[in-house]
């Protein structure tokens, strides 16, 4: 996301929020004080978003000034500081909610996203996160993910192809839909195909794509599309899991020695991260 793309959506959630004004602040705030704050974790999470927060202080009143104490993809244990904020009191808490509410969210998805990093250490699998995200927030949560150690899958339909049943039943067939996009890919896009049963593993195979996505394969059916695939030897596909993935089930998941599980619910279902904002006396 662009720094004009980011101050526009700053820009909405302010709008959003303070409106005409914020009447508590301006009627309670001495206009002349000064002031400083704080934000602090109040659980243990990895922290994301913190330029946003900065910028969204900056929007409200320029003379504010952040200190980041801790940087996206850091840890944080509960309590522990994670900004400093400095200046004019008022617009300080004016920008209060709206700062939290991008560090909450961002830092949520950050810690849900190194919880499943954790969780497949020590195989060979790359968690990636999907298109599932919040509209107008796409750029700032695949950047959570990254802080979170995940890796971004495509940005949207235009820097990758990715070929799923719908496409396939459109084209007229496995075969159909990739030699389709072949001709028409001219610009060398990235190719993935999704399948749904072994079978439709061969047929993808005979067409041989750059990545082949598993979908909604049980446990067993996925060790034997990847027996099947590492016999191909050098310039084999990618294998790619999909469907349901959770914290219970990545693990095994994982050890049928995928390539990448993706996983919507980082963005999609991550819990916003618990911080707040504190005055220091």
């Amino acid at each position: 996301m662009s720094s004009a793309e980011l101050d526009a959506l700053i820009a909405a959630a302010l709008a959003e929020d303070v409106g005409s004004g914020d009447r508590t602040s301006e009627w309670t705030v001495p206009g002349s004080a000064q002031g400083e704050a704080v934000v602090v974790a109040k659980q243990p999470l990895v922290v994301a978003g913190t330029d946003a927060a900065r910028r969204v202080f900056a929007a409200v009143d320029p003379r504010l000034v952040v200190t980041p104490v801790l940087r996206d993809g850091a840890v944080a244990g509960a309590e522990a500081l994670v900004l400093e904020v400095r200046g004019p009191l008022g617009p300080l808490l004016t920008a209060e909610r709206t700062a939290l509410n991008f560090l909450g969210r961002l830092s949520g998805i950050a810690t849900l996203t190194r919880a499943f990093v954790t969780a497949v250490r020590g195989t060979a699998a790359r968690v990636v996160d999907t298109r599932k995200t919040t509209p107008g927030w796409r750029a700032l949560e695949k950047a959570a993910v990254r802080a979170g150690a995940g890796t971004n899958h495509r940005m949207g339909l235009f820097d990758m192809v990715l070929i799923k049943d719908n496409h396939i039943a459109a084209a007229g067939g496995v075969q159909a839909a990739l030699d389709a996009v072949r001709r028409a890919n001219v610009d060398g896009l990235p190719v993935e195909i999704e399948v749904t049963s072994l079978e439709q593993l061969e047929e993808a195979l005979a067409a041989a794509p750059e990545r082949i996505l598993l979908d909604n394969m049980t446990v067993p059916e996925m060790r034997r599309a990847v027996e099947r695939v590492a016999g191909l030897g050098p310039g084999r596909p990618q294998l790619e899991a999909s469907g349901n993935v959770s914290l219970d089930t990545v693990r095994a998941i994982a050890e049928t020695g995928v390539d990448f599980v993706s996983v919507g619910a980082l963005t999609h279902s991550a819990p916003v991260a618990d911080l707040s904002l504190r005055v220091r006396a």
